[in-house]
Formats: structure tokens, sequence, C-alpha cells
């Protein structure tokens, strides 16, 4: 069968659909089925719920096989089609961190937020306009959560760091973690040789970076073979790369907390010294990995993430010494 190149079979029960969002191989939603039930993990946005329907009638399944659709977190770009989605899949329940189930009961916070930032116009144009989804189709998975898709179990953990309301996912019959954004992002941009370069996302407004380490340990304390991002799929191929792709992360989350208490004083000028030092980090780590991408070309790749960052960053320093609410 000939797949639509936004979508990629890759075995053992894992289908991949580029969720459509901003550019190609941005943001992935992950698509686990057996035995002819199915798990969708993360939504993209409004605009992704018909490439997931298309790629169900490509299975040969009725929207009813659907039986989860799973939250890895509430950021838009992972949970903005989240009501569409249960709109257009009468059998599914959404599962959600218990942080973040109220913004899917009632997404007006969240929408309200994200126009403040976009304006309505460019906001509907990203992520089209937030649908609640029902109470009773909610389950909240705090910490040591297991459900059942098919013959696997499926494990939910608590991973904050890049956000408090965050959950990975792990198959354990695949030994794969489904990690949203909390085992960071890796393109296949800017694999070579057929290995990953990774680095962590901290994004605005939670990034912790404590936090983020213990949940990094987390993962790799479970072994998995591979972890599944958001931005951009899989990753790892053994137990070993994984805990090279672990250890890369915390140097790097490392590196993220000394540039942040470098300039931290810099008043008017601290954000543009944080972006100058977070680009040259993350594109002097690329060289050393073996990307060969111009300058240009590099930056059209990870220069977003360049700035979200460094906003991150921002964030946290604003924060500390105090916790935020949720």
């Amino acid at each position: 069968m000939s797949l639509p190149s936004w979508l990629r079979d890759l075995g053992d029960g894992l289908l991949v659909i580029d969720a459509g969002y901003l550019k190609p191989d941005l943001a992935a939603i992950h698509v686990l089925h057996d035995q002819g039930r199915v798990g969708i993990i993360d939504t993209g946005t409004v605009h992704s719920v018909s490439r997931v329907m298309t790629t169900l009638d490509l299975m040969g399944l009725n929207p009813s096989a659907v039986d989860w659709v799973i939250l890895t977190h509430v950021h838009l770009d992972h949970a903005g089609g989240a009501g569409a989605m249960m709109a257009a899949l009468p059998a599914a329940r959404l599962t959600v961190h218990p942080r973040g189930a109220r913004h899917v009961l009632d997404p007006s916070r969240l929408w309200t937020a994200t126009c403040e930032v976009y304006g309505e116009q460019q906001a509907v144009q990203l992520y089209g306009e937030l649908i609640a989804v029902p109470p009773e189709r909610i389950l909240e998975t705090p910490d040591g959560t297991c459900l059942r898709l098919g013959s696997r179990e499926l494990q939910f953990l608590d991973v904050p760091g890049h956000a408090r309301h965050h959950v990975a996912i792990h198959d354990v019959q695949s030994q794969r973690v489904f990690s949203g954004d909390t085992f960071g992002i890796s393109y296949r941009a800017l694999d070579v040789n057929g290995r990953a370069f990774i680095y962590p996302t901290s994004t605005p407004s939670q990034f912790d970076p404590n936090a983020l380490r213990r949940s990094v340990d987390r993962i790799l304390a479970l072994k998995p073979r591979s972890v599944a991002l958001t931005h951009f799929s899989t990753v790892g191929a053994s137990v070993e790369d994984m805990m090279r792709l672990g250890a890369a992360q915390q140097q790097l989350i490392d590196a993220y907390e000394s540039i942040a208490l470098a300039h931290q004083n810099a008043d008017i000028h601290r954000r543009a010294r944080i972006a100058a030092d977070m680009k040259n980090l993350l594109f002097s780590q690329a060289r050393e990995h073996g990307v060969s991408l111009s300058d240009a070309a590099l930056n059209e790749v990870i220069g977003h993430d360049v700035e979200l960052n460094t906003d991150g960053l921002l964030s946290w320093l604003d924060a500390k010494p105090s916790t935020m609410a949720a």
C-alpha cells in the first residue's frame, strides 16, 4: 500500500503522522495499534484531525476502533486538536495529566492566552479554535496509571521539567517510551550516519532543570530501546543508544542552566545574551555531532527552538525562587 508523504509505518504496531504544524517533520502524532484497537498519542492541532481520519481509513479501521486519545501534555502543538479529535472518534476516551485536565475540559484560558500572543486571526490559522472535551470522556492519568490497548500494557509516568502537566507513556511490549517533550527534540534532518542529535526543550513557562534531570533519568531507568518524541518521532535503536542520548540531554540541561545563571543580572541585555549563547551552544553541539548543513540551513531547522528555549530560560529565571501555580 502506498502511503501519503506525511504518514510513515515504523512497524511493531506504530505509525507516525506528520501533524502538518508550521513545517514538515516538526510535530508528530503517533498511532499505536494492536489487535484492531488504536491509541492516538498527541493530537497536533485542529487542522491535523483529517490526517488521523485518513490514516484510520488506510488501516481499514472505523473511527470506533480508537480506544484512547492520549495527551502527553496540553501545549497546543500537542493538544490543540484534542476536542476536535474526540468529536470525530465516538468511542474514544481522552487521557491527560491531572494538572492538565481542566484545560481540556474548558480550554478558554488557553485560547485567551494564545490569542494574546498571536492575535485571534493568526491563532485560528495556527491551531484552529479549541473545542472542550465532555467531562465523562476524560480520564486523568496520574503517575502509575496502567491502561490496556489490545494486548499491550501502557504505563504512565509523571515527568515534569518541560511542563508540570506532563506524562510519558511506556509501551511495555515494544520497550518504547512516548515522551512528548520531556526527552527533548531530535529532528531527522540532523541525523548523521543513522545517529540522532538530541537537545532539551526549555519552552516557557514551566521549565525546571532539576525536575527535567530527574525525569530523563526516570525514563532511562526503564531501559527503553527507543523513545518516540513529538519533535520528531523515534530515536534510539538499543538500550546503549538510549543511554548515549540521555547523557547528551543531561549535559545540555546543565549547559542551559549555566547560560541562564550567567546572564540573570544582565537587565535589558539579558534576552539577547541568552539567545546568543543558546544558539552558539546548539550550533557547536550539532557541528560536533557531524551535522554539515550550512549555517543558514541549520538555523532553519533549530532557530525556532533557540528562541523558545531562550524564553523558557527567562521564565525560569523570573520564577526563581518562587514556585509558579499550575
